[in-house]
């Protein structure tokens, strides 16, 4: 009897130890949610929007990127000043003497030097590693690093090679410190939004100090090999204005202002929570009950109705817009003076970021089958079959534009986006038949790739539907876990896969180089030298609008004629927020929201002066919610 009791009494003991260490802790004074768990805290690793959010508030760059005030820009960050060379190819930022790591020592020029080669360096896949090699020498060095990896035996000296590299680094490689607190940098030609690069988390800092006790050569390959447990509470050494204090998996992370961040008492916070809700229902039912303050992208699947009631709550409430508006009032006013109402909470934003489907474009899938997207005339027949209005209009229910372009159309001044494809079943199916799938035979069953969340699967259906009834194709849906799911896109390992990007500057560059042969955001595979060939003419040449026309050249051969991408339609950002009591958010297209620019309104924390929308971007919520 007792045997049999004692299993029992061992879970009443496991349960009442979960209840004595899980008890509720206090209230962070701003509390948001993310959809899942964070990828990374390594700066040099970070891609996904997630992780750039915490990106911004454990680390700081050079400059910081701010879109609040009337005219958003580019402000000082770790560096108080810059200069930059008459030909627009050389930098140097003088650093503020108050810039400082957590554990209370100084930033100096070398960390970033330090933390830029890191990116530099095959070993650290770093996704964005084409913008370190816009800097003289960076390209050189990833090659040159890359060869001498190759060629590493078993049993050659690992530190050595290590040595030889920073020796390589620092003879070819314009990037230098010129005291603690003089960085300067060469480019290989004007890049006109390198500036704004340079507040991109990615350019963000890590601690050498720090880095050196969890990164070393490793003697089998010659790699720099990091080990994990960097970026844990109590360990993590950042210099942004937020400190991590706890982090439990999957569930939430705990922030508390950084005692040594130059510019805290700018703060509004002492402490700032994000909670892992990767329930899209759960996500919305936390923020109208208040349980959080702020959720960035509300996917539900019925926000489509969410969006109606916020147009039934401006319809009823017209009138005194009207009149608000008249006397010259700005929206963010517009929105605190409306009567309180949940409805009022809903908002929608145009955002600068586009929703594809990658097509694999490698000659052969991962399990050493032909792949029939390796044909470009494949590609194009299946863009051709899809019915992106549906999706937009019918399954997504937003106003979020259907897409043919992959740069988000009438976004960035000056450049002229290229028509794209529509839809046209005939050419689809001509198309498919000219490349020996005729009817479909011949297919292998088309997989489409796609993660749990944000309603995905319901935009796959409407593929599916297309592709079988037009192409004759059969089409199996395949749902992953957002890790599983991206572990597989690196790889390659997928035939059709959901994609999406959000620009990081104000470039079509910014969504045309991920397309690059080579690129660390190439998932596709792609590779053209026609295309390569446009994007390196466009970085040659000085003048605007001939670079521009140059850039959609090369849109125009990848959304009209190559077709490694999809575009299927434009987002809008739907965010849930109370505005009578929380400000400081932007409604800029690019939705780079930064944490440490917000405030609660009344919670007598912060400096109770409401932080407003640009007044250009007013229009995008009251009056013209999709």
């Amino acid at each position: 009897m007792l045997r049999m009791l004692a299993p029992l009494v061992a879970l009443m003991v496991i349960g009442a130890l979960v209840l004595a260490t899980d008890r509720p802790r206090p209230r962070a004074d701003f509390t948001f949610a993310n959809h899942g768990e964070v990828n990374t805290l390594d700066p040099q690793k970070m891609s996904w929007m997630y992780d750039l959010r915490m990106g911004r508030m454990l680390y700081e760059g050079l400059v910081r990127q701010d879109f609040l005030g009337a005219e958003p820009g580019i402000r000082p960050g770790v560096a108080e000043r810059w200069t930059i060379s008459d030909d627009g190819r050389t930098y140097t930022f003088y650093f503020r003497a108050d810039a400082k790591w957590s554990d209370g020592e100084p930033v100096r020029a070398s960390d970033f030097v330090f933390s830029w080669r890191r990116a530099m360096l095959p070993d650290t896949a770093c996704d964005y590693t084409a913008m370190f090699q816009l800097i003289e020498g960076g390209k050189e060095f990833f090659e040159w690093r890359t060869a001498a990896l190759e060629a590493f035996k078993l049993g050659d000296d690992a530190e050595a090679l290590w040595a030889r590299t920073r020796a390589k680094f620092d003879e070819i490689v314009r990037l230098k410190a010129i005291d603690d607190r003089t960085l300067s940098f060469t480019l290989r030609r004007p890049v006109p939004y390198f500036l704004d690069m340079c507040g991109f988390p990615v350019f963000f800092p890590v601690c050498p100090d720090l880095l050196a006790r969890y990164e070393a050569p490793e003697s089998a390959t010659g790699r720099i090999t990091p080990r994990s447990g960097w970026t844990k509470p109590g360990v993590l050494v950042g210099n942004g204005p937020f400190v991590l204090t706890a982090w439990r998996f999957k569930r939430d992370m705990d922030f508390a202002r950084s005692p040594t961040y130059w510019d805290r008492a700018r703060l509004n916070f002492d402490t700032v929570r994000c909670v892992c809700i990767e329930d899209v229902s759960a996500q919305v039912l936390a923020a109208r009950s208040g349980t959080i303050d702020w959720l960035s992208d509300a996917a539900a699947s019925f926000r489509s109705d969410m969006l109606a009631d916020r147009r039934a709550y401006e319809r009823e409430h017209q009138p005194e817009i009207d009149a608000m508006r008249a006397e010259g009032l700005d929206q963010t006013t517009i929105e605190r003076r409306l009567p309180d109402d949940p409805r009022n909470r809903i908002h929608a934003f145009p955002s600068f970021g586009t929703y594809f489907y990658s097509f694999n474009c490698k000659p052969t899938l991962m399990d050493g089958r032909n792949n029939p997207f390796a044909d470009k005339r494949v590609r194009r027949a299946f863009a051709l079959a899809m019915d992106k209005e549906r999706i937009a209009v019918q399954v997504r229910r937003v106003g979020e534009p259907a897409a043919a372009t992959l740069v988000p159309r009438g976004s960035i001044p000056g450049y002229a986006s290229p028509r794209g494809l529509g839809r046209d079943a005939a050419e689809a199916k001509r198309l498919l038949a000219e490349a020996g799938y005729a009817g479909g035979k011949g297919l292998p069953t088309i997989q489409i790739l796609f993660t749990r969340d944000a309603g995905h699967e319901f935009i796959a259906q409407s593929a599916k539907k297309d592709w079988e009834e037009i192409l004759g194709a059969s089409v199996e849906l395949s749902q992953r876990e957002v890790k599983s799911f991206k572990n597989d896109l690196r790889k390659g390992n997928f035939m059709v896969a959901r994609s999406s990007w959000f620009g990081d500057y104000l470039d079509p560059s910014t969504f045309l180089d991920i397309n690059r042969t080579g690129d660390g955001n190439n998932d596709r595979k792609y590779s053209s030298p026609e295309y390569d060939g446009l994007l390196a003419r466009a970085e040659e040449t000085t003048d605007r609008a001939t670079r521009m026309d140059l850039l959609a050249a090369a849109e125009r051969l990848l959304v009209e004629e190559d077709l490694p991408i999809l575009p299927i339609f434009q987002y809008v950002d739907v965010s849930m927020y109370d505005p009578r009591r929380l400000t400081g958010l932007t409604s800029h297209p690019r939705q780079d929201q930064v944490i440490d620019m917000m405030d609660i309104l009344g919670d007598g924390k912060g400096a109770e002066t409401p932080r407003e929308r640009p007044a250009a971007a007013a229009k995008n919520t009251v009056g013209a919610t999709p």
